[in-house]
């Protein structure tokens, strides 16, 4: 049933994003998912409280919005998902934004991450799946817009476990064809994040080979194995520091700058 309503509003919204790719408005929409480090715990301490620090590469702009929970535009603002999940912090995606803004464009993010959860709880029907779908057209709807990308963060959750970790790869591809498919837009470009190696999750290396190496055409890779990490619980959680998420940010917007015809 969640899955029919959200077709019915992407065929009602069908013809707003026509219009927005014949040029005729200029948000240009980015989608974020995944899970905690794309939430974003940079500041955030052990007793998931944020420290409040906003570096200069996450600081507001007035031509980069977030949709909020409540699905309308607001000036974006760290923490990015607050309202969204929690704990939450400094992340990557507002770094993201300021170093793809250009005069005259209006970048609009729309966070869909939800902490601790595995590629399992992205399959389409379930409840993540279907409130990103949800928001994406929403964004869509709240004054027009172009689908640019997705950032795609995840993958911890599965690299404590063989079966999982021997599963992932193919689940992560359904989940990129599937949210391409419900986007009205085949070659969406993906830029995802390759998990560290860092703590006790034996199986992160199988999970990042299935990042590395998914096959499929628009499906970029940015590897966390080089960014500082801050571990905490016992080496379960791996998250990135504030300087760390910055880092990643501009690293994502390296990529999609590259990206032939970005903005077009």
């Amino acid at each position: 049933m969640a899955h029919a309503t959200v077709a019915i509003v992407m065929a009602l919204l069908l013809i707003v994003n026509v219009e927005c790719c014949g040029g005729t408005c200029q948000r240009s929409i980015i989608l974020l998912a995944g899970q905690s480090n794309m939430v974003g715990e940079g500041g955030v301490d052990g007793s998931f409280i944020w420290d409040g620090l906003v570096p200069p590469e996450s600081q507001p702009n007035p031509n980069i919005l977030r949709l909020n929970p409540e699905l309308q535009w607001e000036v974006a603002r760290e923490p990015l998902h607050q309202g969204i999940s929690a704990p939450c912090g400094v992340g990557p995606g507002l770094p993201f934004a300021n170093s793809i803004l250009q005069h005259g464009q209006t970048i609009g993010l729309v966070p869909c991450a939800f902490v601790q959860t595995n590629i399992d709880d992205w399959q389409r029907g379930t409840s993540n799946y279907t409130r990103a779908l949800t928001r994406a057209w929403a964004a869509v709807g709240q004054g027009g817009g172009v689908f640019r990308a997705l950032l795609w963060y995840q993958g911890e959750a599965d690299s404590n476990d063989e079966a999982r970790a021997e599963s992932y790869k193919g689940k992560l591809v359904q989940f990129f064809n599937d949210l391409r498919n419900d986007l009205l837009s085949p070659y969406l470009p993906i830029i995802q994040v390759a998990v560290a190696t860092g703590g006790k999750r034996q199986y992160r290396v199988k999970v990042r080979e299935a990042q590395l190496n998914t096959g499929l055409p628009n499906v970029f890779c940015v590897d966390a194995e080089t960014l500082n990490v801050t571990i905490q619980n016992d080496n379960q959680k791996v998250h990135l520091d504030t300087r760390s998420q910055v880092k990643l940010g501009k690293a994502l917007a390296n990529v999609f700058l590259n990206i032939p015809d970005a903005f077009v």
